[in-house]
C-alpha cells in the first residue's frame, strides 16, 4: 500500500499548474490524435495518467543532444500510434523508460496501470551492466525475447525506441554510432522483418545504411535527388493504369510508393544503372481479396506481363503475415514499372505487423477489444500470428544456449534466416503420426530431427525424404514429406560432421553439447559416422539387412542418461568392473573395446569409468598427459558389446548386400553402415553393430572374410592427430 501511495504522491504533484486536473496535456495532442485515427473511441484518461507520471520522474533529466527527455517516450509512443497500436502498448511506452531511469519502481507502475503494462515496460527493461558487465546487452535481448513470447508487444516497443534513438544518433561519437548500428543491423532489423513491421524496418535499414556506409549512402542520395529534380514516368504510367481499372469498374487506389534508401542501393548493385521507373513501384489498394485478382487480370491483359516477376504472397503468405500480389508490367513505350496489389487491410498488416493485430491476450467481448485489431487477426484461419513458428524456436534453443556469447552468435545466426520452409514428418511407428515442421529456409534432415525430437535427435541414421532415402546433409524444401530413421536411445550419437549439415541453433547447441560432454571419452569412433556426413556417400542395407537395422531391446535397456539433453553408448556393468565402488562403466567409442581384449580404464567427470583397449591411441594421448589410470577386468565375456568393423575388399555389384546377409546371419544387429567412394576398385565398408554375445566377435569377422571380394575385416580404432 505504500507503494501505491507513493505513486499517488507523485501524480498529485505532477498535476498542480494550471491545467485542469482531468484535462488532455497538450505534450500528447499529437499522440491522441494519432491514436483516435485508429481507435476512435479509445479511453485516453489512462495515457494522461502515464504521461504525468513520465513527465514528472524524468523532470531534470535531459538526453545527450539537450532536450528534456520526455521527449523520448513521447517520440516513440507517437510512432506506436501512428502505426496502430492500442493503448495498452502507448501506456507502457510512455513509461518504458521510468523504472530503468528514474525512482519509479516495477511495483508502482503495476499498482497504478495493470499488470499488463507493467509486464510490458519490465520487458524493455535493461539489465542492469553492473551484474551482468560485457554480458549485459545479449542478456537483456535474451529477457525481452523470452517476454516477448508471451506478449510480441514487448518487441514493438523496443523496436520503435530504436528508431527514435536512431533518429537522434547523430550526438554520439562515432565509434558509439557504428556499434549500435551494428546491433540494430543484426539483430533489430531482422526482428523488425519477421514481426512484419515494415514502416520501422525500412526507416531503420536507410538510417544504418547512413551510419555504416556513409560513401554509398551519399552516392545513393544524390542518385535519388536528381531522379526526383525530374518528371518521374511512373506518374504517366500510374495514370494509364487508373483508367484501365475504372474501364474495367474496379474500384482501386493506384499510388506511387517510392523505394528507400537501401532498397535504390540493392537495386543499382544487381541491375547496375537504374532505369526511369526503377526508384518506385506502383501501389494499387483494394477492398477484398477476389479485386486483387481482377486487377492482376486486366494488368496483364492490357499491358505486358513480366512473368518472371510474378509473385502470390495472397495464396502463400510470408511467414512475417505479409500478404500481396507482385508483378511487373511495360507499357507500349517499352517502361518496365513493378507493382504490388493488396487490400487496405493487407496494407495496414504489411506496414504495421504484429502492432495491427492489437492485443494478443484480447478475447472477444472483451471490454477493450480493438475492432480494428480483429479485423487484421481474422487471417483466413492462420495460427495465432503473434506467436509465429520462429519465436518458438527461438524461445526453444536459446534456453540451452550455455553462456550470453553462444546465445549472441546463435542469434545473429538465427535471424539471418529470411525465409520459412514446411515440411510434413511422419514417425515410422504408424500411420496418422504426421507433425508439421517449421525451419528455416535451408535446413537439413538433421535439424528436422532436433526440431522434431528435441536431445533426443541424437540418435538419427537415416531419413526418407518423399519415400527416398537421402543423406542427413540433404537440404529440404517446402512441402517436403519427411521420414527420421532414429536408433533406440543411446545407441547411436552425432558425429563433428553433422555441425556441417545443421543450419539452426537448435541443432547445433545441441551437437555441440553432445560433442563437449563425449571429449573426455575419446570421441566418437572413426567409424561411427552417419550418414552423407563429411561428404562420405553411404548405401542403404538391403531389405533383408534393414529388418535388424536396431540394436534389440536389450541394448536399448542397457543405455542411461549421462546428463539432461544427451545419450551416450550403452553401458554394461556386467561386462567390466572396475577398483572403483559403484562407478559407471563406459566402454570406449574410439576403440569399442569387447571381451576379451586387454583393457584399460581412466576416471572421467560424472563419477564414470571410461574403458579402452590398451592399444587405443587414445590411451597414450592421456597417459602422456598424466592421466591415472584404472584396473579394470572382464567379468562376463558372454555380454553383449557394441563394436565397429573396418572391411576391405575389392568393389564389385551387390557386395554391400551380400556383407549385410552375412551379417545378418551371424545375428548381429547393425546400427549403422556407411561406404566410402570407391579408390583404385577397393571399396572400404564401415559397420556399427550389436552383439548379444561378444564371444561371438572372432566368428563373425571370419564370416565377413569369406565373402567374395572382402580381403580383410578389422576392428576401428580412430587415429589421433
Amino acid at each position: 500500500m505504500s507503494a501505491v501511495r507513493s505513486l499517488r504522491k507523485l501524480g498529485r504533484a505532477a498535476l498542480l499548474g494550471p491545467s485542469p486536473r482531468h484535462a488532455l496535456p497538450d505534450a500528447i495532442e499529437h499522440v491522441a490524435k494519432a491514436h483516435r485515427a485508429h481507435h476512435p473511441g479509445a479511453d485516453l484518461d489512462i495515457l494522461r495518467r502515464a504521461y504525468v507520471l513520465a513527465e514528472y520522474s524524468h523532470r531534470g533529466q535531459t538526453r545527450k543532444s539537450g532536450e528534456p527527455y520526455i521527449t523520448h517516450p513521447l517520440a516513440v509512443t507517437l510512432i506506436l500510434a501512428e502505426l496502430g497500436a492500442e493503448t495498452t502498448t502507448l501506456t507502457a511506452s510512455l513509461l518504458h523508460d521510468t523504472v530503468e531511469d528514474t525512482d519509479v519502481t516495477l511495483e508502482q507502475v503495476r499498482a497504478e496501470f495493470g499488470e499488463e503494462v507493467g509486464y510490458l515496460v519490465d520487458g524493455v527493461t535493461k539489465l542492469e551492466k553492473v551484474d551482468y558487465g560485457a554480458a549485459a546487452e545479449p542478456e537483456t535481448f535474451r529477457k525481452m525475447l523470452v517476454a516477448t513470447g508471451n506478449d510480441v508487444r514487448v518487441m514493438s516497443i523496443k523496436l520503435a525506441d530504436r528508431l527514435h534513438n536512431m533518429r537522434t544518433l547523430g550526438v554520439m561519437r562515432p565509434e558509439k554510432q557504428a556499434r549500435i548500428a551494428r546491433v540494430t543491423r543484426d539483430v533489430l532489423i531482422p526482428l523488425a522483418e519477421r514481426l512484419g513491421v515494415q514502416a520501422l524496418k525500412t526507416e531503420l535499414e536507410d538510417l544504418v545504411f547512413a551510419v555504416l556506409h556513409p560513401e554509398e549512402y551519399a552516392r545513393t542520395r544524390e542518385l535519388i535527388r536528381d531522379h526526383n529534380a525530374g518528371a518521374d514516368p511512373l506518374a504517366e504510367i500510374a495514370e494509364s493504369v487508373r483508367a484501365v481499372l475504372r474501364e474495367a469498374d474496379i474500384a482501386a487506389e493506384v499510388l506511387i510508393r517510392p523505394r528507400h534508401f537501401l532498397s535504390v542501393h540493392r537495386a543499382r548493385a544487381k541491375r547496375g544503372e537504374l532505369g526511369p521507373c526503377d526508384f518506385g513501384r506502383l501501389l494499387i489498394l483494394v477492398a477484398e481479396n477476389a479485386d486483387c485478382y481482377a486487377v492482376l487480370g486486366e494488368l496483364h491483359t492490357c499491358f505486358t506481363p513480366m512473368m518472371s516477376e510474378f509473385k502470390d504472397f495472397i495464396a502463400v503468405p510470408k511467414f512475417n503475415l505479409y500478404q500481396s500480389l507482385h508483378t511487373a508490367v511495360a507499357d507500349t513505350a517499352g517502361r518496365v514499372a513493378e507493382v504490388l496489389v493488396r487490400t487496405r487491410r493487407m496494407h495496414r498488416v504489411a506496414e504495421a505487423g504484429v502492432i495491427a493485430l492489437g492485443d494478443p491476450h484480447r478475447t472477444s467481448g472483451a471490454p477493450h477489444a480493438d475492432p480494428a485489431g480483429e479485423a487484421a487477426a481474422a487471417d483466413d484461419g492462420r495460427a495465432d500470428p503473434t506467436r509465429p513458428g520462429w519465436l518458438e524456436r527461438l524461445l526453444e534453443w536459446q534456453s540451452h544456449a550455455p553462456d550470453p556469447d553462444t546465445f549472441w552468435a546463435e542469434l545473429r545466426d538465427d535471424l539471418a534466416q529470411d525465409r520459412e520452409i514446411t515440411v510434413f514428418c511422419t514417425d515410422p511407428g504408424g500411420p496418422g503420426r504426421t507433425a508439421a515442421l517449421h525451419l528455416p529456409a535451408g535446413a537439413t534432415c538433421v535439424d528436422a530431427a532436433y526440431a522434431r525430437y528435441g536431445a533426443a535427435g541424437h540418435a538419427l541414421v537415416g531419413a526418407r525424404v518423399d519415400g527416398r532415402l537421402a543423406a542427413l546433409g540433404t537440404v529440404l524444401r517446402d512441402g517436403d514429406s519427411l521420414q527420421l530413421l532414429m536408433a533406440p536411445e543411446g545407441t547411436s550419437g552425432p558425429s563433428p560432421q553433422w555441425l556441417e549439415h545443421a543450419r539452426t541453433p537448435t541443432a547445433r547447441i545441441a551437437i555441440r553439447t553432445w560433442l563437449d560432454a563425449c571429449a573426455e571419452d575419446g570421441g566418437p569412433a572413426e567409424g561411427e559416422r552417419t550418414e552423407g556426413t563429411g561428404g562420405q556417400a553411404r548405401t542403404a542395407p538391403p531389405a533383408a539387412a534393414r529388418a535388424s537395422l536396431h540394436p534389440p531391446a536389450a541394448a536399448a535397456s542397457a543405455a542411461e542418461p549421462d546428463a539432461p539433453g544427451r545419450a551416450v553408448q550403452p553401458r554394461d556393468r556386467s561386462a567390466a568392473v572396475v577398483g572403483l565402488p559403484g562407478a559407471l562403466v563406459r566402454l570406449a567409442r574410439c576403440c569399442t573395446p569387447v571381451p576379451p581384449d586387454a583393457v584399460v580404464g581412466f576416471a572421467v567427470r560424472g563419477g564414470a569409468v571410461t574403458v579402452h583397449r590398451e592399444g587405443c591411441p587414445t590411451v597414450a594421448r592421456m597417459t602422456a598427459a598424466g592421466r591415472e589410470t584404472v584396473a579394470v577386468r572382464w567379468q562376463d565375456s558372454g555380454a553383449g558389446c557394441r563394436v565397429t568393423l573396418h572391411a576391405e575388399s575389392l568393389s564389385r555389384p551387390h557386395l554391400l548386400a551380400d556383407l549385410t546377409e552375412a551379417i545378418a546371419a551371424e545375428g548381429a544387429a547393425v546400427v549403422s553402415a556407411e561406404v566410402e567412394p570407391p579408390r583404385e576398385h577397393r571399396v572400404r565398408h564401415t559397420y556399427t553393430l550389436w552383439l548379444e554375445d561378444a564371444g561371438e566377435l572372432p566368428r563373425l569377422m571370419r564370416a565377413m572374410r569369406e565373402v567374395p571380394g572382402v580381403y580383410d575385416v578389422v576392428r576401428a580404432t580412430r587415429t589421433q592427430p
